[in-house]
């Protein structure tokens, strides 16, 4: 089969995980790279030593024979450098948040409808051997008719980021876009037989007098069609990385759990229940679960979506709508109110 070409715009933490995920896929190449930093790019260059790498992204854009580009880069270049990448014909793989609002991701979508490419949002909880196997249980009627859901993570403050962006409030959008956003996306993911999210009324606190607007610890309702809901817990004052889920049906519960002494733990714990009373069993996992796993599966979705043979995972709309309840949630903790959310 042909091979998919990558290109990809970020060098820093996470995207070096991206390139050493598109170089060992099967069926995708990884082409060109651009880095803002010196160092990133020597470091890329070592590492590939047969890819083209780039001080300019837009120079990459220009002069690197690519299918798709893989965008990983602080939220506030979200928008401009994937309206860039839309505008040069490409398939568009963009970490979340799709965009730091909702204006941006429409924008966003109305371009790639209009060159006829595609967007895939990293939501990569969906391609998880344990977060997607709740789902699969949810879809052969294990539980019923899901009824509420229970998402919380417990961890450990979240790494600065390059030149400190992710503790910027005018460079990070919301604190809600960081981690949350990936558990509103699940929520709406397990919930999708009810309906759309109705209606977000959040919380959200600081632990530390010297950054009063970063929220440490948060939570939030979503109100979905026919009287189910969901219910979403993070704090950032915790230690090490631990989430549970929890999905309730009219007819059996689900229970599962991951933890590592980080989100890239390559040795994390993972578990995941079945049960009704005192009916419960464990549910075996095939492979293991956690960010870094997720992303190899990730890039190799994305070859599948650029040869024509799927469809994005989490697509465009799967990004707005994320984007959207997170936007929701924010302005919840600002006015103390229920925000209504409509199309």
């Amino acid at each position: 089969m042909t091979t998919v070409r990558f290109g990809l715009i970020g060098f820093g933490a996470w995207g070096r995980y991206h390139a050493d995920a598109i170089a060992q896929t099967a069926g995708a190449e990884l082409v060109a790279l651009a880095a803002r930093s010196s160092a990133s790019r020597d470091a890329a260059q070592r590492r590939f030593p047969h890819c083209r790498v780039f001080a300019d992204y837009r120079q990459l854009l220009d002069e690197a024979a690519v299918d798709v580009v893989d965008v990983v880069v602080p939220n506030y270049l979200h928008f401009a450098v994937a309206r860039d990448v839309l505008e040069s014909g490409r398939h568009l793989l963009l970490e979340k948040p799709m965009a730091v609002d909702v204006s941006q991701c429409r924008e966003l979508n109305r371009l790639a409808k209009e060159k006829g490419r595609h967007i895939a949002i990293g939501h990569e909880c969906r391609l998880s051997p344990l977060w997607g196997r709740v789902r699969q249980l949810i879809d052969e009627g294990a539980i019923g008719e899901p009824r509420y859901v229970v998402i919380e993570l417990f961890r450990r403050p979240y790494r600065q980021g390059s030149d400190g962006w992710r503790y910027d409030a005018s460079r990070v959008g919301n604190w809600i876009l960081e981690e949350p956003i990936h558990f509103f996306d699940l929520a709406r993911w397990y919930l999708a037989g009810v309906g759309e999210a109705t209606a977000v009324f959040a919380r959200g606190n600081a632990i530390r007098p010297d950054r009063p607007d970063l929220i440490d610890n948060f939570a939030a309702t979503v109100t979905f069609p026919q009287g189910a809901f969901a219910v979403i817990s993070q704090t950032l004052a915790g230690f090490q990385h631990h989430q549970t889920v929890q999905v309730v049906g009219r007819t059996a519960s689900i229970w599962a759990r991951w933890s590592g002494a980080m989100d890239r733990d390559m040795k994390p714990q993972a578990s995941l229940l079945l049960g009704q009373g005192d009916d419960v069993r464990t549910i075996p996992l095939t492979s293991p679960s956690g960010e870094v796993f997720e992303l190899a599966e990730e890039i190799a979705a994305m070859v599948r979506v650029v040869r024509g043979e799927a469809k994005p995972v989490a697509d465009g709309c799967d990004g707005e709508r994320a984007v959207a309840l997170c936007a929701a949630a924010q302005r919840s903790i600002d006015t103390g109110q229920i925000v209504p959310l409509s199309e």
